[in-house]
Order: C-alpha cells, then structure tokens, then sequence
C-alpha cells in the first residue's frame, strides 16, 4: 500500500476525521501561542534597553517622576511595568510620611514583589495551553489509532474477510493518528521548554534590576532622613 494522505483521509470514519482535526486545531493553537509570546518577548526586551538607558541617567539625576512617566509610554517593556509603580509607590509614601510603621523603602519592596509576580504572570501568559497540547496530543492521537483500528476489524467483519491485507491496510491508516500525535507533541514540548527557560531568564533579570532600584531607593531615604534630622537638630 503506497503512502496517500489523501487516500488514507478518505477512508477515515467520521470520528477518526474528527480526532484528526482536533490534533490540527492545537498544532495551529501552539504555534500561535509560540510565536506570540516570541513577538512579545523580542518587543518587552527592545523597549526595556531603551527604558533602562533613560531610566538610568534619570535615576542618577533623581529625577524618578520622571522615570513614572518614561515607564507609562513603554506599555511592552516587562522593565517599565516593574519600575513605575515600585517608583510610584515610594514617592506617595514618601510624600506622605507620617506615623506608619513601615517606611517608604519597606511599601516600595512589598510593591516590587506584587509586582513580579504580575509581570510574570503575564510572562507565562498562554504556556498552559503549550503545555496541555504537549502533554495531551500523544493520548489524543493514541485515541484516534484505537478508534481506527476498531473501525478496520469491524468492516473486515460485516465482510466476511479475514486476509492479513485489508487489515494491515487498516491498521496502517489508523497508526497516522499516533503518528501526528507525536508531530504535534514533539515541537509543543521542545517550544514550552525553551520558552520556559527564557522566561525564568527574564524574571532572574528583572528581579536583579529590581533589587538594584530598592537599594537606590533606600539610598536616597537614608540621605533624606539624615538631612531632616541635621535640620531638626
């Protein structure tokens, strides 16, 4: 029996199309969710090296209102989405100094942290749908196989015929579900792997620049609250 995709779909029963097509449908859900969040992360990482040179001399000027604004106009950056409201959260506070027990710095860091994780949420948006394509496809082409091969001794039995052609013929035909199974489950693990991995990249980054925005932030109150004392004095 020579290998004719098109032959082999026409003798599909409707259930085994319908498995097929299934099988298709997360191939396509996959791929896009890959190359969406790839965009995603290609656009967060230009934007954040343009947001952290501003930032950056912004932060040794002091001017951190500034940075607020500069981090409102890069809605893409991962950097942006972090550094405004930790800086936004510091300057309230600070402006609001009262009888709180916590400081400006301790909002600031507790912020930081609501913080990572919404942006790494919003990292790992769709990977739940890579991971269940990869995890599931296999089962779900294994189903499709089965449901071939009941079909193939069935019509071998309604016709009277046991010759080891129309069953191996049969059988071929419904292996092709497992088989775009495997192709379907194959790239969907390779791809949540390595966008896992580029993801905790991305978040070790973020939490290494965070780090270094609390300990300027706590800097500065130091200086400030030294300078109020001396005036107090």
């Amino acid at each position: 029996m020579s290998f004719n995709l098109t032959h082999i779909w026409a003798h599909m029963t409707p259930l085994n199309k319908g498995i097929a097509f299934l099988l298709f449908m997360m191939a396509v859900s996959f791929i896009g969710v890959t190359v969406e969040r790839l965009i995603a992360f290609s656009r967060s990482a230009k934007e954040s090296r343009g947001f952290a040179m501003q930032a950056g001399k912004l932060l040794e000027e002091w001017k951190v209102e500034e940075i607020v604004a500069l981090a409102d106009t890069h809605k893409s950056s991962a950097l942006a989405r972090l550094f405004g409201p930790i800086i936004r959260r510091y300057i309230h506070a600070f402006e609001d100094l009262g009888e709180g027990g916590l400081s400006p710095v301790e909002l600031a860091r507790n912020e930081a942290g609501r913080r990572a994780e919404a942006v790494g949420e919003e990292l790992r948006r769709g990977m739940n749908v890579i991971a269940t394509v990869g995890s599931i496809s296999p089962f779900v082409g294994l189903l499709g196989t089965v449901v071939g091969i009941i079909g193939a001794f069935a019509s071998i039995g309604s016709a009277g015929s046991a010759g080891i052609g129309p069953v191996m013929a049969g059988i071929s035909e419904a292996l092709i579900e497992t088989a775009f199974g495997l192709m379907v489950a194959i790239p969907a693990v390779i791809s949540f792997n390595y966008l896992s991995a580029r993801i905790g990249a991305i978040e070790t980054a973020l939490g290494r620049s965070a780090g270094e925005l609390l300990d300027e932030l706590e800097n500065h109150f130091g200086r400030s609250g030294a300078k109020r004392e001396k005036h107090a004095a």
